[in-house]
């Protein structure tokens, strides 16, 4: 069962999840805040935000009968049978409530007792995490049913993983991190947008509406490009407006394997093909995050 489990939880995608966290660590550390407890347990947070993502994407599809037959990706735990919804509801609830465990540990050790206003506002931004991520597939007004999916996954895998975990550190806010952090969102969303073109047709019979069932695969695809040289111009323009040393662009090698998989996309004409471009990507925006917050940090 436990198997299962891990299943559910995809663990490909967590690469993807902790990205934010590993370029907020680094420019915190370039800056000269850096505390290894509050950055493991930024991360042992994250990573629970999204395996909750995931069951509950599960779960949803799942009970809503999105995942079937015509869904062209690795069957779901639900859909395959292995689990029922009732086990795999009451994992999302324990995995709710050892989040957010942990989240009150990190804002707690980040703040202390007395910063009653910090503490508060990332707890705030904690139980609106959690509910992200429930609402993303689960319940009758689920936004990845009615396109927001997008915003989203901007939102909280590029701006609050990023400045959130940098304000951890520092405890205030340079508007310069958001270019990274955009970045960051731009590739997240790629990633999801990779997920809505392998699925489009099987969503759209499931009255999943999401931004590629609403204007098209070609759209989405010129979509992607753009998402994807968004995300150089926001790094290398913080790279250009910040440099100090040729170290603040090898994270340009990241862009390597993000150009490969640029014309991967351009020429693909089967949905189904998309799916191994899923990993890479993700896995090319855990690289990135690294070399570009490498950069920064020798750079200083």
């Amino acid at each position: 069962m436990f198997k299962i489990y891990v299943k559910a939880a995809r663990l490909r995608t967590l690469p993807l999840s902790v990205s934010g966290i590993i370029v907020g660590s680094f420019l915190a550390a370039s800056h000269g805040y850096f505390n290894w407890v509050i950055c493991v347990l930024a991360l042992l947070t994250t990573v629970g935000f999204q395996i909750i993502s995931n069951f509950a994407n599960d779960y949803g599809d799942g009970v809503k009968g999105t995942d079937n037959t015509d869904r062209i990706g690795p069957k779901r735990t639900i859909q395959s049978g292995e689990i029922s919804p009732k086990q795999l509801l009451k994992a999302i609830k324990i995995t709710s409530f050892l989040t957010l465990l942990t989240a009150i540990l990190l804002i707690y050790t980040a703040f202390g007792k007395d910063d009653f206003v910090n503490l508060l506002m990332f707890f705030v931004l904690g139980v609106a995490s959690i509910a992200a991520a429930l609402k993303y597939t689960m319940g009758k007004r689920a936004y990845g049913y009615s396109g927001f999916g997008d915003f989203f996954v901007f939102l909280f895998f590029g701006l609050l993983s990023v400045c959130g975990s940098y304000y951890l550190f520092v405890k205030q806010l340079d508007l310069t991190i958001f270019l990274p952090a955009c970045s960051i969102g731009f590739l997240s969303i790629g990633v999801l947008n990779l997920n809505n073109m392998r699925d489009s047709v099987s969503d759209a019979k499931s009255g999943k509406n999401t931004i590629v069932v609403k204007t098209g695969v070609e759209f989405a695809k010129y979509y992607h490009y753009y998402l994807l040289i968004a995300s150089f111009l926001f790094a290398s323009f913080y790279s250009f407006v910040f440099y100090k040393s040729w170290y603040q662009l090898i994270f340009i090698l990241a862009y390597i394997p993000i150009g490969k998989h640029f014309l991967v996309v351009y020429r693909n004409k089967r949905p189904i093909l998309l799916d191994p471009e899923l990993k890479k990507l993700a896995l090319s925006t855990f690289l990135f995050a690294i070399l570009f917050g490498l950069g920064v940090f020798l750079a200083e």
